[in-house]
């Protein structure tokens, strides 16, 4: 929940922090929201096994900790210093900073929080209901978390920052004596931990952290995204962006070649397949599309429509009903229908819901077509993540299976933060210097149009897995 908040927390204020920063790019907007999510999607894998080397439960309490001081970063940017000529630009560069620093928090805290329930609970009706109310803890935080920024921007901007800190500080106080750690999986890591550091040392300690790997590939994802965002921003001619692309497309590169001899990789590549390369790719298409969505209809409420954090957040209520009903659905029908009728479905609710709002009139009725997407665009980020999580845990072995959910995690969140940096280079290209409402407009649905087109592949996508991996249901 967490996460999204941290998410949704600028999001919604976006408008009145910009005005603050004097952040007049709309670029540098889809940067504030882009670099959250780019070292969400990054750090995930590598906190997966930080955690399974160290402890869950210590790993996520360390995420907590880390999101609450980069959020307080975050808030106390606004007290550099006003006699510089360059503050509003210093602002922006520290508060980019600490949202970049803030996504790192999250990455250590959603694998190793699911970790442990999954450590936790017992396989069973219970286990299945706690992990549906997870899933629906994503819609809830998407509005609650607005609702109090809201109120909080009101009074000024960086109390709601402070907020989140107070409250993530209360999470760890209450976490270290209300959040078991299983005994077997700290006796391990007790012991792997003892192991190496009296009996290897720390080039063992490396090789079980795959240093290397990590290095290259965080590196690798990095690059590649800032010069995908950093292109639309600066433009392509300049050298730094094209070298830093390069860098990525080699380091990447180097990571396969890293893990191909990894004792223990991050990503073991022979869990890789064609079926998992349609599920990621699907998933990604999906994802990104929900990220050009959810971050232009907060700028369509509050630019062009005028709404205020508040009201904008009213209008954007229907996806808690909405997401509710679609995690509670999924826990419901996924075992009857599979997860890959599920995916499809999920894609096209993408599809369909990105392209009500793009055909919407600026001063057309919230009742008519924003409300229903709002609605059926929900089903999809509720339908997709399990189905995917499913899906690729029959896809790959039984010693592969914690890869599963981190793969998806991590591409959930990149493949969004990718998609939103292009559709900032859309809407540069064809908002006409974005001026009056009616460029403004046609800038936003050039995004959304990008949206839609990587909905429609990946429902494609989906209906090919459907078509060449899915096998019928089999019911006693």
């Amino acid at each position: 929940m967490l996460l999204d908040s941290g998410f949704h927390q600028t999001l919604c204020m976006l408008q009145i922090i910009a005005a603050d920063l004097s952040a007049t790019q709309p670029t540098q907007l889809v940067w504030l929201m882009a670099g959250y999510g780019l070292t969400v999607g990054t750090f995930i894998l590598l906190a997966g096994r930080l955690g399974d080397i160290y402890g869950y439960k210590r790993l996520f309490l360390i995420g907590n900790l880390w999101f609450a001081l980069s959020s307080l970063l975050a808030g106390f940017a606004v007290f550099i210093p006003t006699h510089t000529l360059t503050y509003h630009q210093a602002r922006y560069d520290i508060f980019l900073l600490a949202r970049l620093l803030q996504g790192i928090g999250p990455a250590l805290m959603i694998p190793n929080g699911v970790a442990l329930l999954g450590a936790t609970y017992v396989p069973g009706p219970r286990k299945a209901m706690l992990f549906a109310i997870f899933g629906a803890m994503a819609p809830a935080s998407a509005i609650i978390s607005p609702a109090i920024t809201g109120a909080l921007a009101l009074l000024w901007w960086p109390y709601a920052f402070w907020a989140l800190a107070i409250v993530l500080i209360v999470v760890i106080v209450a976490g270290l004596f209300v959040i078991p750690e299983p005994l077997n999986l700290a006796a391990e890591c007790r012991e792997i931990t003892d192991r190496d550091q009296n009996q290897h040392g720390f080039a063992n300690l490396c090789a079980e952290l795959d240093v290397l790997g990590a290095v290259t590939g965080v590196s690798g994802l990095v690059s590649i995204s800032v010069a995908l965002n950093q292109g639309s921003l600066a433009g392509w001619r300049n050298v730094y962006v094209s070298a830093l692309f390069i860098s990525g497309l080699l380091l990447c590169s180097l990571f396969i070649l890293v893990e191909k001899r990894a004792r223990k990789p991050l990503i073991p590549l022979e869990a890789l397949n064609m079926g998992v390369g349609f599920v990621l790719a699907a998933i990604g298409c999906g994802w990104g599309c929900f990220g050009i969505y959810i971050f232009y209809i907060w700028q369509f409420y509050e630019v062009l429509r005028g709404a205020s954090p508040l009201l904008a957040t009213a209008w954007h209520s229907p996806i808690l009903v909405s997401g509710v009903a679609a995690a509670l659905t999924t826990g419901l029908i996924i075992h009857r229908v599979g997860p890959a009728v599920v995916m499809a479905l999920a894609l096209l609710a993408f599809t369909v819901g990105i392209t009500l709002i793009a055909t919407t009139p600026i001063n057309q009725s919230y009742w008519l077509q924003t409300f229903f997407c709002n609605v059926i665009i929900t089903w999809g980020m509720d339908l997709s993540f399990p189905a995917a999580t499913l899906m690729l845990s029959d896809l790959v072995a039984p010693e592969h299976q914690g890869i599963a959910a981190s793969l998806v995690t991590t591409v959930i969140n990149y493949s969004g933060a990718l998609a939103l940096g292009l559709a900032g280079a859309v809407e540069l290209q064809v908002n006409g210097g974005g001026l009056e409402p009616e460029n403004i407009l046609r800038g936003y649905r050039g995004a959304w149009y990008l949206g839609i087109a990587l909905g429609a592949m990946g429902f494609v996508v989906s209906l090919l897995f459907l078509w060449r991996f899915s096998r019928p249901v089999l019911h006693n």
